[in-house]
């Protein structure tokens, strides 16, 4: 049998135990250690323990933890609810103003977390029931809180963007600047979609009635300040790191610190609080730990059997594809795996494949971390399986129906098309910031 042939069984063999339902990391590991076995006998039981020693000498790893700490801090106690209730107050006023502080909440939540899992669950148990009692459009509303979740794993600090930055060997600090821009571009046109949309047809957005709109100066310049608080933490987090006082795992650490030192302050530091953030960042923390573990066993029996050649030579030599257009298939494939996966399982699976033939074909390996990104956020709202769709459903009202659900991300989905071409037809969108910084 060919290296070639067993490459597409171990390949297909994963995909099939996940369509059982099998955990990702279960699946994934299973199939690297049995293939490991077969193809190198004893020795190949060595391939799982040289994973796991590799694992646990990745020092940046320690910032996952420590982010997703600062998230479900901030989330847990009700700093997110003040973010909230301050763009309800300003926004308010405007047709589909609500929507657009929705948008606008879950751009501040994205660079609190960098995960897209936190941004979902407070714009459903925030946000959603608010809009629905305000009268807006259960369809439109609910897109808004797909897309706007999906920002967490592209503005920074993307946990996403950590990992590819780990597989790929980029500089993380150079891939966080790479997002700010495409990341608040995507912002930017879900608003100018919402702006439209309820310019035409004010009644999916209306405005609050005139009497919950007077609010004193004073009143809106307090709520004003609840943003300070996140903004604050952000900028001292990046900001520390950018200016290079501080690494990469001291600023996240710093993150962490300044998210428990908000809540004490606001005197919301409880045993529960504690308790339950401490509970879902190990939750999280070692389901991205088991994760990458068993992919870089599988990664390492891809190397073995050539796979990575394998994957050049059809591309280039059988198919005689150009450059872009093997850069587009494999855009494609990303969305397609994203109507099984999510994005830290399509990222440590088929990334160690696919970054090596990017970097041959000439590409700057920054600028495709962020079209890997921007995929991500288009797969994981594809019907039919995506996995912000049931993820939604599992948190939306009874009725909203997960019909309501499809419809709701049709127009999304094409503006994220739209910024992910911008993206790819000028690079300099994202590579711009990063350029300037680090003075290339």
């Amino acid at each position: 049998m060919s290296y070639e042939l067993i490459a597409l069984l171990m390949f297909s063999s994963m995909m099939l135990m996940l369509l059982t339902g099998q955990r990702v990391f279960g699946a994934i590991g299973f199939v690297a250690v049995v293939a490991a076995l077969l193809l190198w006998g004893d020795g190949g039981s060595e391939m799982a323990f040289s994973a796991a020693m590799k694992l646990m000498k990745w020092y940046p790893l320690l910032t996952l933890p420590l982010f997703i700490y600062m998230g479900y801090m901030l989330s847990e106690s009700g700093i997110a609810d003040d973010l909230y209730r301050m763009f309800h107050v300003w926004m308010g006023p405007l047709n589909g103003g609500l929507a657009i502080g929705t948008i606008g909440l879950m751009v501040l939540i994205s660079a609190m977390n960098g995960l897209s899992v936190a941004g979902m669950a407070i714009g459903a148990s925030i946000a959603l029931p608010e809009l629905l009692r305000r009268g807006y459009d259960k369809i439109m509303v609910t897109g808004v809180i797909q897309a706007g979740s999906s920002l967490g794993i592209l503005v920074p600090p993307s946990v996403v963007l950590v990992l590819y930055g780990m597989i790929a060997r980029q500089p993380v600090g150079q891939l966080w600047l790479a997002g700010v821009f495409p990341g608040l571009m995507m912002a930017g046109l879900f608003v100018l979609y919402i702006v439209v949309r309820c310019k035409i047809q004010p009644e999916l957005g209306p405005a609050l009635p005139k009497e919950e709109r007077n609010h004193s100066w004073p009143e809106k310049l307090r709520l004003l300040r609840a943003g300070i608080v996140p903004l604050a933490i952000f900028f001292s987090m990046t900001g520390l790191f950018l200016l290079g006082v501080t690494s990469l795992v001291e600023s996240s650490a710093v993150g962490a610190a300044a998210a428990t030192v908000a809540a004490l302050a606001k005197r919301r530091l409880t045993r529960k609080v504690v308790h339950d953030t401490v509970q879902k960042t190990l939750g999280v923390s070692c389901m991205f730990m088991w994760i990458i573990l068993a992919a870089l066993c599988f990664g390492a029996v891809f190397d073995g059997l050539g796979a990575v050649k394998a994957i050049e030579a059809f591309f280039i030599d059988r198919l005689a594809l150009g450059p872009w257009e093997v850069l587009i298939m494999m855009q494609l494939s990303y969305i397609l795996m994203g109507m099984f996966l999510d994005d830290t399982a399509m990222l440590v699976i088929v990334a160690p494949l696919y970054v090596p033939l990017v970097g041959a074909l000439g590409f700057d390996l920054v600028w495709y971390g962020v079209l890997y990104t921007i995929t991500c956020q288009i797969a994981y709202m594809t019907p039919p399986f995506g996995y912000n769709l049931f993820l939604m459903r599992a948190m939306a009202p009874p009725e909203v129906s997960l019909a309501d659900i499809y419809r709701s991300i049709i127009p999304f989905v094409l503006v994220m098309v739209l910024g992910l071409v911008l993206v790819m037809a000028f690079p300099q969108i994202a590579l711009w910031l990063p350029e300037l910084h680090y003075g290339k």
